[in-house]
């Protein structure tokens, strides 16, 4: 009995062992192993492979298998647990003898296995004599799906005229059955519609041709493909699948007309371009390999051309030159049609082209005058007299009936009338002499109309050319404006001149020059001719004087080299300058100018130098006249008004004579009468040109100074200082007339000179003029 009780102990021990401290780092990487490693001495648990059918349906549990410790005494004393997946629910264990059963029915393609772990223990200790064990229950799969084609229906393409063998597609089916368990996911391919034009290989699913097929006759065939599981046993399911197999074209087919004569026709009159008719071919091909060029053949390809038509695929034939039914009534076209893409595979079979014929008839029409020449050109001498000849132009009704034609210009709105023409027979003459340097060439339009039938009308161009005929002499091309110094020495160049003529010349122009023949043996001067167009004007003497001869007039001759040569004179004015060698051509302009006005330099000197003085004189009496007008005057009017207008007294003004006495200020020695005052400017115009025409004289002005200044001590309503009016007089004989401002329609006021009492003899005449324009000015 105790040593029963010890080997209990001892088994105890081994079965805690994994829970000691030592085998717990063993056991975190896999406690299976760590009691695989205890059981390695004897075998604990025992059980085979463990399976459960799906789909297995029953009202009682059904029998899995069994689980069994090799230390169950099969007294009842060991109890089994089962966990896991299912464990309690799907699946059961008997406690005692570690039976498993189903208890629901199992679908294989949901869950294919499922993960358990079984453990033995003792009822009485309720401790473990077997380690926990993991273990896998299999759901065995019978044949419960069928086949299905997920990528279906299916689409295919495949060339016309394929060799046999050749793969059209792939077709495939599913299963879901277990594939490594028996034959239920093992499909089987079949043709059920197709033969005998199609095969399908039995395990593949690869569709393929059985004979070569022609578009043309079918182009689309239906193929029904059977996919069979159990490898076709029975029992099997199947599935079926459509394939639609297309047959796509390949250029195996050459073209062919519709007719082998066509019969077209055109009018003569019809313009270039016009569509003379269309053919046809057809081809039993389609897309780019029914496309096609036509040609045209023979002597015809002058007049007629033919292109393509791409969207009907027609043959236009078109109007490549015009035709005359009188030159040719009928033509003979050869039209070629060839495939624009060949398929050299058919090549053998013969070419890939088409020929037919093409009549074409040209229909009468009554055409406009035919001119012999599109344009005409003419030629005219200029300056020819009125009537001449230009040309003649020929135009000719080319219908069978050959109407008469008259002729006519079309003349513009502003188009000179130079030319006429004969109507009848095109002759065209001139109006009037023409001139070539107005306008070289002229450019007519001639009709031609025909008589019986004046809508019919044609134009020609008339280019005439207008001849060169030397009728302008050479001569200068400008005004040359020639000096010489009077220090010039001899063979001193003083100018090169050249020549310039209206004329046209074709071989170029050459101008010869010389000396006219009347100054050839007194002239001072040389003409050299440089043989280049230009000449050069030489002194032939050393020394000039102006106050001899100012100006030389040098004739000159210029000869050209037209037919007949043409010559003319031409007048080179040569001045003479104050100068040494150097010719400076605005001083000689300038002194030229001054000495044909008959002024010397030392004159002209004079005459700045005093226009100079003037001016400087005149700005200072300027400044002078301003400065004392804002001075003077307004430093008294301001000290008078302080005295008389401003007073704190508020009697009568100034009519109380109590408040400020001003007779005072006033002259006693004239009478204080109230006489109107008298228009001051009026009478200052007429003394001032009384004193320009008859001379200055004293009494005169006296009498009018007296009256002035009576005139003013006795107006009541004057200020006191009018005794700043200042009235100058030179006297009589003065050279220089008044220089008094009475003549200013500026105020008294206002009015402030000094005068200048001595004065040059060269400027006294020079002042008088000034104060004229002053008094007049002011």
């Amino acid at each position: 009995m105790n040593y029963y009780m010890l080997l209990c102990l001892v088994l105890t021990l081994v079965q805690l062992w994994p829970c000691t401290p030592s085998m717990q780092k063993q056991s975190t990487k896999n406690t299976d192993q760590s009691f695989t490693a205890v059981r390695r001495v004897k075998r604990g648990w025992v059980w085979e492979p463990l399976f459960a059918t799906e789909e297995q349906t029953s009202t009682t549990p059904l029998y899995v298998g069994q689980l069994k410790s090799d230390l169950d005494k099969q007294d009842g004393s060991l109890q089994y647990i089962l966990t896991g997946e299912g464990a309690g629910s799907i699946f059961s264990i008997d406690e005692y003898s570690g039976k498993i059963s189903v208890m629901q029915k199992l679908d294989r393609e949901k869950k294919s296995f499922y993960t358990l772990r079984a453990q033995a223990i003792n009822r009485n200790t309720h401790l473990p004599v077997e380690p926990e064990s993991e273990f896998i229950i299999k759901v065995r799969d019978i044949n419960d799906h069928e086949p299905q084609f997920l990528d279906g229906p299916y689409v295919a393409t495949v060339p016309e005229m394929s060799p046999e063998g050749t793969s059209v597609t792939q077709v495939t089916a599913t299963d879901d059955d277990d594939p490594s368990y028996g034959n239920s996911a093992r499909l089987l391919y079949s043709l059920i519609q197709g033969q005998p034009y199609f095969s399908v290989e039995p395990k593949t699913g690869v569709i393929r041709m059985s004979s070569q097929m022609d578009r043309e006759t079918k182009d689309q065939y239906l193929v029904i493909i059977q996919a069979k599981d159990m490898v076709g046993q029975a029992g099997a399911f199947s599935a079926t699948a459509t394939v639609t197999i297309n047959l796509s074209d390949i250029n195996d087919n050459a073209p062919k007309f519709q007719q082998r004569l066509y019969y077209m026709s055109v009018s003569e009159e019809a313009p270039v371009g016009t569509t003379v008719g269309r053919v046809m071919a057809e081809d039993s091909d389609t897309g780019e390999n029914a496309a096609m060029n036509y040609f045209i053949e023979g002597d015809s390809t002058d007049f007629f051309d033919i292109i393509t038509d791409n969207e009907t695929q027609e043959g236009i034939i078109l109007l490549k030159k015009r035709v005359d039914y009188e030159s040719q009534r009928r033509y003979s076209v050869q039209a070629r049609v060839v495939n624009r893409y060949i398929d050299e595979r058919f090549l053998e079979e013969g070419p890939f082209e088409d020929t037919t014929i093409v009549k074409i008839n040209v229909k009468d029409a009554d055409e406009p005058p035919v001119f012999t020449l599109e344009n005409y050109v003419m030629e005219i001498a200029e300056g020819a007299e009125s009537g001449s000849l230009v040309g003649v132009v020929t135009a000719r009704d080319p219908d069978n009936d050959d109407s008469p034609v008259r002729y006519s210009i079309v003349h513009g709105m502003y188009l000179k009338r130079l030319f006429s023409i004969n109507e009848h027979n095109g002759t065209i003459i001139t109006t009037k002499p023409l001139d070539r340097e107005i306008a070289a060439w002229h450019n007519i339009t001639v009709t031609a109309t025909e008589t019986r039938n004046p809508e019919k009308i044609s134009e020609a161009n008339v280019y005439i050319q207008v001849l060169n005929v030397n009728d302008h002499a050479p001569e200068f091309p400008k005004y040359y404006e020639t000096f010489v110094c009077e220090n010039a020495f001899s063979g001193q160049l003083i100018q090169n001149i050249s020549a310039v003529d209206q004329d046209d010349s074709v071989e170029g122009h050459h101008f010869f020059f010389s000396l006219a023949e009347e100054a050839t043996n007194n002239s001072h001067f040389i003409v050299k001719d440089n043989q280049d167009n230009t000449a050069g004007i030489f002194t032939a003497k050393y020394g000039f004087s102006r106050q001899e001869q100012l100006s030389f007039y040098l004739p000159i001759l210029i000869l050209d080299n037209g037919t007949p040569p043409l010559t003319s004179t031409n007048t080179l004015t040569i001045t003479v300058c104050d100068c040494d060698i150097e010719v400076n051509i605005f001083f000689c302009r300038y002194g030229a100018f001054m000495y044909s006005m008959g002024l010397r330099t030392e004159a002209l000197v004079a005459v700045l130098a005093c226009v100079l003085i003037l001016l400087v004189f005149i700005l200072a009496i300027v400044a002078i006249r301003q400065q004392q007008q804002k001075s003077l005057f307004s430093e008294k009017m301001e000290e008078f008004r302080e005295n008389i207008v401003r007073y704190d007294d508020e009697g009568g003004g100034e009519e109380d004579t109590e408040a400020f006495d001003i007779s005072a200020l006033r002259t006693r020695t004239v009478m204080r009468m109230h006489k109107p005052r008298k228009t001051v400017t009026t009478e200052i115009h007429s003394l001032y040109r009384q004193s320009l025409q008859v001379g200055p004289d004293s009494a005169v002005f006296r009498q009018f100074i007296l009256e002035k200044l009576e005139e003013a001590n006795t107006d009541p309503s004057a200020p006191p200082y009018d005794s700043l009016q200042t009235y100058a007089f030179e006297g009589t004989g003065s050279l220089a007339g008044s220089l008094s401002s009475l003549g200013s329609n500026m105020s008294d006021m206002e009015q402030n000179y000094e005068y200048l009492t001595d004065w040059g003899p060269q400027f006294k005449q020079l002042a008088s003029m000034y104060a004229s324009h002053s008094s007049v000015r002011d």
